[in-house]
């Protein structure tokens, strides 16, 4: 019993550190646009990205519902599964962190799960229907989306505003940045706080202290607040990458991208979908980028950034994988 309590308050923690971390990882999702245009101090926006991150995560519940239920049977997954599933995302989060790689902290929980899911009870322990219908092809078609929309948002602006003085409206867009990082924050939070719900959920369900997978509201309240602390924290290093080395980008830009993303971002949490913020944000500043012409991106980041998309889910379940064996067989579940 003491054993299994230990176990449990290891994987709320992990879980709370997967926050923390995907909060400074992706604060770069949420505010890189802004800060590179020169609208925001860096402080000052990643304040603003905490605050409303915070809000957002009390949106919805239906990611943290699909994390917790739709991707592994919750009746074949143990607290070690979990813990697996934690240590695999952690370290992948790091390691892109690191090498300032704007890579998904949505992906490498789900890779995560799953490998730590099969390696525990086999592959017939996952759930395909919400795999296939919830994770791969909101996967896929997101970026799809999110570059199509900027892109064809950024050629409306630039018709729209045709004659207009470059001055002016660059002022008026620098004013509407701001609201727009605020609702890409808010989007945020309303997205990735629940993953890490889901999963804390599910460890809950597993230990028995909880009859059902349904969120406990104190489960709410420590994902908004781990995110939102690790969001106010910064990831510099992808904020570089997202901000200047994909795009140069504008406040005209940044408005497009961010407005893009945003809504994305809350149509997929309405739908239970743990799509990736960074690959929609990602996309969509590709997406702006375009509309000025091939050269108005560069391809050799663009492609580095593709690489650790597809990567993710692989190399976050190997490591889960691995780590739900070590710990399996020094005696824990």
């Amino acid at each position: 019993m003491a054993s299994a309590l230990v176990v449990l308050v290891l994987v709320v923690a992990l879980a709370l550190a997967f926050d923390y971390v995907n909060g400074f990882h992706d604060t770069a999702n949420a505010v890189a646009t802004v800060v590179s245009t020169g609208v925001l101090p860096g402080r000052t926006a990643v304040l603003l990205a905490a605050v409303c991150n915070f809000v957002g995560a009390f949106l919805s519940l239906k990611v943290a519902a699909t994390i917790g239920k739709d991707i592994a049977d919750p009746r074949t997954v143990t607290q070690v599964v979990v813990v697996g599933a934690l240590v695999g995302a952690i370290a992948w989060n790091l390691f892109t962190w690191y090498l300032g790689l704007p890579s998904s902290s949505s992906h490498a929980l789900i890779g995560g799960l799953i490998g730590s899911t099969i390696v525990a009870a086999g592959i017939g322990a996952l759930k395909m229907d919400g795999l296939i219908g919830k994770v791969l092809i909101p996967m896929i078609g997101s970026p799809l989306i999110g570059f199509t929309v900027a892109f064809l948002l950024m050629l409306t602006l630039y018709w729209i505003f045709r004659h207009a003085k470059r001055k002016p409206m660059a002022r008026i867009f620098r004013r509407l940045q701001i609201l727009s990082a605020g609702y890409m924050a808010f989007s945020h939070g309303s997205n990735d706080a629940q993953k890490t719900m889901g999963i804390i959920t599910l460890a809950l369900f597993a230990a028995g202290v909880i009859p059902s997978v349904d969120v406990p509201v104190w489960v709410i309240i420590l994902a908004a607040t781990a995110l939102s602390l690790g969001t106010a924290i910064g990831g510099w290093r992808i904020m570089r990458t997202m901000g200047h080395r994909v795009v140069e980008l504008e406040p005209v830009h940044g408005f497009a991208a961010e407005t893009t993303a945003a809504t994305i971002l809350l149509v997929t949490a309405h739908l239970g979908a743990p799509v990736s913020t960074t690959h929609v944000i990602s996309s969509a500043i590709i997406g702006v980028g375009s509309a000025q012409g091939p050269k108005g991106v560069r391809w050799g980041v663009a492609r580095r950034i593709l690489v650790a998309w597809v990567i993710t889910i692989p190399a976050a379940g190997t490591v889960a994988a691995l780590s739900w064996f070590i710990l399996h067989t020094v005696g824990f579940g």
